[in-house]
């Protein structure tokens, strides 16, 4: 009996061909696997309203709670990182506090994470916390002290404090939601 390909494996084997051949490059061999974060991916690279300045830190806490900070605020968004990045923020479903999209944030979770940046750790707090400054990707919670450095800031010391999260946690938390750009 033989078989008539459907259109998604005629799709896919001209996506997997083109690439095999160096037609298309790695972004859009990623972007067959799954469209909807493709998508997510445009929008947010194309239309973000995050910024690096003290006013756009000063806003986040008159936003409504049902706002967005979206996009990068520093280099553009690299489609292949941007993927690894949703991916491995899955592990941290149960925690609400940690968005699962690096590039799209909810404001109210910004504006609970703030005032965490403040808080004075106890001593063991303090040395997880500073075991992530010299460890991450960034050597800090982003690449400058702008809004993101302070809510990922905050968001550290809150899961140190409230869910006991060790330095390592905390560098695998910032290096999976850098949201300044650029691949890794």
């Amino acid at each position: 009996m033989t078989r008539t390909p459907n259109r998604r494996t005629v799709i896919l084997g001209v996506f997997g061909a083109a690439t095999a051949a160096g037609f298309l490059g790695p972004d859009l061999a990623i972007a067959a696997d799954d469209p909807e974060l493709t998508k997510r991916f445009k929008d947010l690279s194309e239309s973000g309203n995050s910024t690096c300045s003290a006013k756009f830190t000063e806003s986040i806490a008159t936003m409504p709670a049902m706002a967005r900070i979206k996009g990068s605020c520093c280099s553009p968004m690299e489609l292949k990182r941007y993927r690894e990045q949703v991916n491995g923020l899955t592990q941290y479903r149960a925690i609400p506090m940690i968005p699962s999209d690096p590039y799209d944030i909810p404001a109210a979770t910004a504006q609970q994470t703030l005032p965490y940046y403040d808080l004075k750790l106890t001593g063991d707090e303090q040395k997880a916390y500073d075991y992530a400054m010299a460890n991450s990707e960034e050597k800090g919670p982003c690449c400058c002290p702008c809004w993101r450095w302070r809510v990922y800031g905050g968001l550290a010391k809150y899961l140190i404090h409230e869910h006991g999260f060790d330095g390592r946690q905390i560098v695998n938390v910032w290096d999976l939601s850098d949201g300044c750009g650029g691949g890794m």
